[in-house]
């Protein structure tokens, strides 16, 4: 039987830095696992952007979606369809986003301790996390097909594990006023070419 892993194209494996507790923000996690030289955060080459929520900062290297605009995938079921360009481009990034929340789904469904672990002192939790994605990305890898990848394969369904809303924060520590103006612009020129294609 051959694979049929539909995220495999997107999402090779979890990367994963363990060690902080559930309560500390995201934005905070991830800023100190970038600023940390030993943790060997990935740079992606040119024209390439991690996706993040509204709740970061708008700023290079991380495309977030506009604010206060239709974004979420249930917002345009049921023939409700993008009415301008910034709705258009957070349609596209929501459908992107969401292969990452169905990659979480499938962590989730294979391992359901993750889901309820506060009985274990923090370090049997951070040592059961890093086990539990250890062997996610060695079934993913080896090509091991399961019930679970079939359970998440749906592209259409909508598995918005959380929706943040809250301030921006910094992602990175050295983000500065011309770093979020490039990104800005070229949200605008990605979102004015999107909509340019949906409507030629």
């Amino acid at each position: 039987m051959g694979c049929r892993f539909k995220l495999v194209r997107v999402v090779e494996g979890f990367q994963f830095w363990a060690g902080w507790e559930g309560v500390a923000h995201d934005s905070r996690v991830l800023r100190e696992t970038m600023n940390d030289p030993a943790n060997n955060f990935p740079i992606l080459p040119p024209g390439k952007y991690f996706l993040c929520d509204a709740a970061y900062t708008h700023t290079r290297r991380f495309m977030a979606p506009y604010r206060n605009v239709r974004y979420w995938l249930a917002d345009f079921q049921n023939g409700r369809r993008p009415r301008n360009k910034e709705e258009r481009f957070n349609l596209a990034h929501a459908r992107l986003r969401n292969v990452i929340e169905r990659a979480f789904g499938v962590l989730k469904s294979r391992f359901p301790i993750l889901k309820r672990m506060s009985s274990y002192p923090f370090a049997v939790q951070r040592n059961m996390v890093i086990a539990c994605i250890t062997m996610h990305n060695f079934i993913r890898r080896t090509c091991i097909s399961d019930q679970f990848l079939d359970k998440f394969n749906d592209p259409n369904a909508s598995y918005d594990n959380a929706q943040h809303h809250v301030d921006n924060f910094e992602v990175g520590g050295g983000s500065t006023q011309a770093d979020q103006i490039f990104m800005l612009t070229l949200r605008e020129q990605i979102a004015t070419q999107l909509n340019a294609i949906n409507y030629s």
